[in-house]
């Protein structure tokens, strides 16, 4: 009320106030869709403290809020609102005194005035002009400088003694001497011996349960033989939520921060970083209305970054998502764009600064997909690390599935032609082609201006704007398209069945019909002709390289490498599409699975194309990245995916190395037997939804929150969330999700650690990587077993590799996983309900050896999880008592 007087509204009521008047809001997208009213805008404060606070971490609740601002969190629903006039008041009275981020704030809310900022009223009033002109962010940058070559490493064997003594440094003193940890410690070592022939690196598969510490376990052998070697480890994670916890972790390593940010680095790929192009770009008029916003918002970020990451970096996670991400990715570096040196900002350039950063570091704390690509066609070949960790090593096999894989679709044909021909027709922003980036080549080189016009006109004959709707017609243009035209008619002829509304379709490419094979000649010649002038163009801009012209400064040629670079993958992308055409008609390749794909989201298509995955990801992947090593280590605690050592080995690409792989075990140290217990609820029916949203809501009250919920499909989580949402709130028991709620799951994983009341739904990123120790998370429900969808490729490696052993060994797999959220710390209690009478007892063995299981009704499984939440509640209290 005007007065400062609270009272509670409806949702109709509400929904007027906010249409007719600003109103203070936290998290305006979520409040927008849980009124029903999306389009809800006014006075966001997670938009003001991103202002104010930029590069700073809150958890977007009233909780978090309250904890960033220095103020007591209201106690019950009612003091939300009038505590976030408080809160308020606070962020604003800041912006009166010369607080850390205030260079640059005067500009900012200028340029926020002219676009209607809400907050820019209010800060305009209260940010003083400063008596000096402030440095603007690309004056305020530092610039990297080249460095010499790093000489390669030195050859030492790591002593077993210095090795424990690292470890014992980095537990510290006071920690208690875990056995476990040092025989970890010691296993892992042997990736840094010394290599004693080619092709055949120090390979060490180890299995460590949860709880063993195997985070500082490899941490001391290669921060000992990084010092001692003078060389590079590069530690590749899966998911960003463990790089987060690595970059927590090397605190220990270097205690002093400048310290620590010269000797470890996160690295990630290109698309991760902000571009400062794009967002100078974006600041002069490129974007408008909310996303010219975002953009002023993403500048104040960008000034006081650590790494310019804006995915999982130090930008919000929920920033972009204020703007229903309208103009997020257009900041970042998309695909073919960088002009390398030929950008004003290149000695500025975050993801340039990261690259050489990395080449001098102690470790890099990188990706599994990252560290594939700069092995397959990196720009670093000179400084390509010789010790690995893998980190979360069961995602090998399918994070090499995505990188070694081949699809000739719309979509990236349309891209494709993007990259050679630049701007066409109706086309806006600044992104050139080939003839714009590489003038100063042909005007110089008479053949390469050949290759490049070449390139060029062969480029029209890939689909353009407007490709899948003249599909849609029947009137495709060109021999790309009339290729995808065949490639849909022929799937959906094949693989459509009652009930497929809305899904994707895929078909085997085998047997294929007239339309397919003809269309197959036109397409592979028109593909030819574009490979042939880009095969040419990288030979002569190699030329170019070898017989430097006078003009050809330093900046100059880290244009033409870079170019070489992005030809040399596109190229091989050209070829792989020209075997897959070959395809076509002819013999299959036993090495290969190939199929057709229509991809649709709820009824609407908006991709088609022909797809290539290996048989076995692990070969290319041995091949390209282990190979060239000199050691490395594959660890996780489901290494061995539900099955043996050989499908540990055979999944981590061992079996196709000369050289037999080190193995260690180390079981979990937790007692299972009395922390946590399986629940196998038997009188849920499948397919039965009302029976289904029933049990989860029932569950999560009888644990008082705490839970989280895991589904095997996106419909079922956003039915079982609209049936059980309001029945929650009522109880006073948060519930988010993915898929549902505009928020980021990162963002969504740290709401729920916050808050022991909250519950979380959500699919698979949310049963892997998570951790929630602690009273936030103590139970774990799964809507039934978490079988493999029974895809083309999917069909082709279960017929290779054991038929239903293949099928229970991935499940086993995804059940450990998701057990695995449970129990993070020898002080946890929790349960796990799987929601399906139809568990075959064989699958069990997925379960860590001593954990009780028993098959239970429903009510008996509420009986216990009330019991145990009961219990654990008390034991967390009395701890922290």
């Amino acid at each position: 009320m005007p007065d400062g007087e609270t009272r509670v509204a409806g949702r109709g009521e509400a929904i007027r106030l906010a249409a007719d008047t600003p109103v203070l809001l936290l998290n305006a997208p979520l409040v927008g869709q849980r009124l029903g009213h999306p389009e809800l805008s006014g006075l966001d404060l997670l938009e003001l403290f991103a202002f104010l606070r930029p590069a700073r971490f809150m958890v977007p609740t009233p909780k978090g809020l309250a904890r960033a601002v220095d103020l007591s969190p209201p106690e019950t629903d009612a003091d939300v609102a009038p505590f976030l006039r408080e809160a308020a008041a606070s962020l604003l009275a800041m912006a009166e005194t010369d607080w850390p981020e205030r260079e640059g704030a005067w500009h900012a809310v200028q340029s926020l005035m002219r676009l209607r900022w809400p907050w820019a009223p209010a800060l305009v009033q209260r940010i003083a002009q400063p008596e000096r002109a402030e440095r603007w962010l690309f004056s305020k940058l530092p610039e990297w400088s080249e460095q010499p070559p790093r000489p390669a490493p030195r050859t030492v064997t790591l002593d077993e003694g210095a090795v424990a003594s690292r470890l014992a440094q980095l537990t510290g003193s006071a920690a208690e001497r875990r056995q476990g940890q040092r025989d970890y410690a010691a296993a892992a070592a042997r990736a840094f011996a010394p290599r004693d022939r080619r092709d055949a690196p120090n390979l060490v598969l180890a299995e460590a349960g949860t709880g063993i510490g195997k985070t500082l376990g490899y941490l001391a052998p290669a921060s000992l033989w990084a010092q001692e070697a003078q060389g590079a480890v590069w530690i590749s994670t899966f998911t960003k939520a463990l790089q987060r916890q690595l970059g927590h972790e090397s605190e220990r390593l270097f205690p002093d921060p400048a310290t620590r940010k010269r000797r470890i680095v996160t690295r990630k790929g290109r698309e991760n970083y902000l571009c400062l192009l794009n967002l100078e770009d974006a600041l002069q008029g490129g974007f408008a209305g909310r996303a010219a916003i975002l953009a002023q918002l993403v500048a104040r970020w960008a000034a006081y970054s650590a790494d310019g990451d804006m995915i999982g970096g130090d930008l919000p996670g929920w920033l972009p998502t204020l703007f229903r991400r309208n103009g997020s990715t257009a900041l970042t570096d998309r695909r073919g764009e960088c002009i390398y040196a030929g950008c004003p900002h290149y000695r500025k350039c975050f993801i340039e600064r990261a690259a050489r950063a990395s080449a001098d570091a102690d470790i890099v704390i990188a990706n599994h997909a990252l560290v594939m690509v700069n092995a397959a066609r990196g720009r670093e070949a000179t400084t390509r690390p010789t010790r690995y960790v893998f980190d979360e090593g069961h995602h090998l096999f399918e994070a090499a599935d995505a990188m070694f894989s081949t699809a000739l679709s719309g979509q990236e044909a349309i891209e494709l032609r993007r990259w050679v021909t630049g701007p066409e027709t109706g086309s806006r922003g600044r992104r050139r082609g080939l003839a714009a980036r590489l003038s100063d080549v042909a005007s110089y080189d008479e053949e390469g201006g050949r290759a490049i016009s070449a390139a060029v006109d062969a480029a029209r004959a890939l689909p353009s704007d407007g490709w899948l709707q003249r599909l849609n017609e029947g009137q495709p243009f060109g021999p790309i398209e009339a290729l995808l035209a065949a490639v849909r008619g022929l799937t959906y002829a094949r693989s459509e069945k009652e009930g497929d509304a809305g899904y994707g379709l895929e078909t085997e490419l085998a047997e294929p019909d007239a339309a397919l094979v003809d269309a197959a000649g036109p397409a592979g010649e028109a593909l030819d002709a574009l490979l042939r002038p880009l095969v040419t163009l990288g030979r002569r801009l190699e030329a170019v390289l070898a017989d430097a012209p006078d003009w050809m400064d330093a900046p100059a040629r880290a244009r033409i490498e870079g170019a070489i670079a992005s030809l040399g993958w596109r190229t091989d992308t050209v070829g792989a599409w020209l075997a897959l055409i070959a395809r076509i008609g002819g013999p299959a390749d036993p090495a290969f699975v190939d199929w057709l794909a229509v991809d649709r989201i709820e009824g609407r298509e908006f991709d088609v194309g022909l797809h290539r995955h290996w048989l076995d990801p692990a070969k290319p992947f041995a091949e390209t990245v282990l190979k060239p090593a000199h050691g490395a280590l594959v660890t996780s605690a489901t290494l061995r995916a539900g099955g043996d050592w050989d499908v540990a080995e055979a999944r981590a690409g061992a079996v196709h190395l000369p050289q037999t792989p080190a193995r260690f075990e180390a079981p979990s140290p937790f007692d299972y037997g009395n922390q946590a217990e399986v629940l196998i609820v038997t009188d849920v029916k499948r397919g039965d939804m009302p029976g289904l949203a029933n049990a989860y809501a029932r569950l999560i009250v009888a644990a008082g929150g705490g839970t989280l919920g895991l589904f095997t499909a996106v419909r079922r989580l956003r039915a079982v969330h609209a049936r059980i949402a309001d029945r929650l709130a009522r109880e006073g028991l948060p519930l988010n999700a993915q898929h549902v709620d505009p928020i980021d799951t990162g963002t969504l994983v740290d709401i729920f650690r916050d808050d022991p009341r909250a519950s979380l739904l959500g699919t698979d990123a949310l049963r892997d990587g998570v951790d929630v120790p602690g009273d936030s998370l103590r139970l774990v429900v799964m809507e039934g077993v978490p079988w493999p969808k029974p895809t083309v490729l999917h069909a082709a490696r279960r017929l290779a590799d054991g038929g239903k052993a293949y099928d229970d060994r991935i499940v086993r797999a995804r059940l450990a996983q998701a057990f695995g959220r449970l129990i993070r710390r020898a002080d946890d209690r929790g349960t796990f309900v799987l929601l399906s009478a139809a568990m075959p007892t064989r699958l069990l063995a997925a379960f860590p050896a001593g954990t009780p299981v028993a098959r239970v009704t429903l009510d008996e499984a509420i009986a216990r999880v009330r019991l145990s939440s009961g219990a654990g509640l008390r034991h967390e209290a009395s701890a922290t008592a």
